[in-house]
């Protein structure tokens, strides 16, 4: 974990009707003191949107050599790599080449846009690279507590997360 870290607790009750996964997740989610609570929320629906037994929150922001989060088999190879944001070129070709499958989640619209539009003939030379924007409606950041107690239903690609009297909705936009 990174020095300073923040620790978050999480209890996630994922019922995911578009893949039929159904279960629950207790998290320690460190978050680096530049990270955002927007970013730290994102990590969260990428880990729910992908959510198994075998994925893992990695150090992220403070290790190049790791995604944001991953899943490894019992041979210690990277099944799933999920990077948010905007890596660059660099980024993207190590990731394609040590995973067998790679997830960008972009979620800033603007700044979105702008890098896919730069980054649009990288990203098509990759077969095992998706990049999903998560067009986040609602207050994402009121939800990033200490100790978060959510929700999280997914159905026809749309995520909503649920903590107490708030509630998000995520689309998710698949851009290749």
């Amino acid at each position: 974990m990174a020095t300073k870290a923040t620790i978050f607790k999480s209890f996630l009750n994922i019922a995911n009707m578009d893949s039929h996964y159904y279960n629950e997740h207790n998290l320690t989610i460190a978050q680096h003191p530049s990270e955002t609570d927007l970013r730290l929320m994102v990590r969260v629906i990428a880990f729910v949107l992908n959510a198994s037994e075998d994925l893992m929150f990695c150090k992220g922001i403070d290790e190049d050599n790791e995604p944001d989060l991953w899943e490894k088999d019992y041979g210690d190879d990277i099944t799933l790599w999920i990077d948010l944001g905007q890596p660059d070129e660099k980024r993207i070709k190590k990731a394609c080449g040590r995973a067998e499958k790679v997830i960008i989640y972009t979620y800033q619209e603007g700044m979105a846009d702008a890098w896919y539009k730069s980054m649009e003939k990288v990203i098509k030379r990759f077969k095992n690279l998706t990049v999903i924007h998560l067009d986040i409606n609602g207050d994402i950041e009121a939800l990033a507590q200490r100790g978060m107690n959510l929700q999280c239903n997914i159905t026809d690609n749309e995520l909503t997360l649920i903590s107490d009297d708030k509630s998000v909705i995520i689309t998710k936009k698949d851009r290749n």
